[in-house]
């Protein structure tokens, strides 16, 4: 008689996804994995995994392409297919959580580049009811960001930020409410510590620097557009996706204040962010520089 499969349903980014195994093992691990981000919502998507025993290590690159109307994502450690127009997919895995982690990012990946979103390597949090992005290259401080926060800082990732387009505005909202959100992951970095299930509208992307001071300036539409897409998460070999990521990074540029944000890692960093959020005309349009939480106009 076939074993019956259990499900979890997980919500990252409002997308409910449900998984499938039969193996309990795996069952409780993804339950504890992912715990806070588990739903009750009518599933969106399905994948079924099937366990098997340790094979390769995830050391091996990637690769995401479609084999038909299929795309076929795999990487030394898991092999799964995917199909868009039914919603349903099937994962070969060993028991790995990373392994489950990178299946779960990609497949989002595909989701939001369809809905004029991107997963961001860099690291987010609620400051003041708003969301901050973090990015940078590896070492630029995006954890440091996160552990300086001070506690009425919520954390939604310090590794991988999930960002989708909002559709429309609240009246009396600010000029870029219509922009983005933000959401929290599960998907955890250096802090081994999932970000929380909840959301806000982005209010500011910085991309980081470490420096002797802190100090914030703008950067050119095409220098921040180039910036972006260097660090969007995306895998997949499709042109066409591509090009609509690119088009995502242009509309975020264009909606969202992005800046450079050259820090000193200690907590005075936040007063600095505290202080640019309290001048959205500055946030937008402005040309100040705010060094150590004080404006010096440039």
């Amino acid at each position: 008689m076939p074993v019956a499969s259990k499900f979890a349903c997980v919500e990252i980014g409002g997308i409910p996804i449900s998984l499938a195994t039969t193996d309990n093992t795996f069952y409780d691990l993804l339950i504890q994995r992912y715990q806070g981000f588990l739903s009750a919502s009518p599933a969106q998507f399905k994948l079924q995994f099937d366990i098997v025993e340790a094979g390769p290590d995830s050391g091996d690159d990637v690769c995401v392409r479609r084999d038909g109307p299929e795309w076929r994502i795999e990487r030394g450690d898991f092999c799964a297919r995917w199909d868009p127009r039914t919603g349903t997919g099937s994962v070969r895995q060993n028991a790995n959580p990373y392994s489950l982690d990178s299946v779960l990012r990609i497949l989002h990946s595909l989701i939001l580049a369809e809905r004029g979103g991107f997963l961001l390597h860099a690291a987010s949090a609620i400051c003041d009811g708003r969301a901050y992005l973090f990015s940078g290259v590896s070492g630029a401080g995006k954890t440091t960001m996160t552990r300086l926060a001070p506690p009425d800082v919520t954390l939604l990732t310090d590794e991988v930020s999930y960002v989708l387009p909002r559709a429309t505005a609240p009246a009396g909202a600010p000029l870029n409410a219509a922009g983005y959100q933000a959401f929290g992951t599960p998907f955890a970095g250096e802090l081994a510590k999932p970000g929380e299930n909840t959301k806000a509208a982005v209010a500011t992307l910085f991309f980081l620097e470490q420096g002797p001071e802190n100090r914030i300036d703008e950067l050119p539409a095409a220098e921040a557009v180039r910036r972006l897409m260097r660090n969007i998460l995306f895998f997949a070999e499709d042109p066409k996706l591509v090009e609509r990521i690119l088009a995502s990074a242009c509309d975020f540029v264009d909606r969202v204040p992005v800046r450079r944000l050259t820090f000193y890692p200690d907590s005075r960093v936040w007063e600095a962010v505290r202080h640019f959020a309290q001048n959205p005309l500055d946030a937008r349009f402005g040309r100040d520089t705010v060094r150590d939480g004080v404006p010096a106009h440039v």
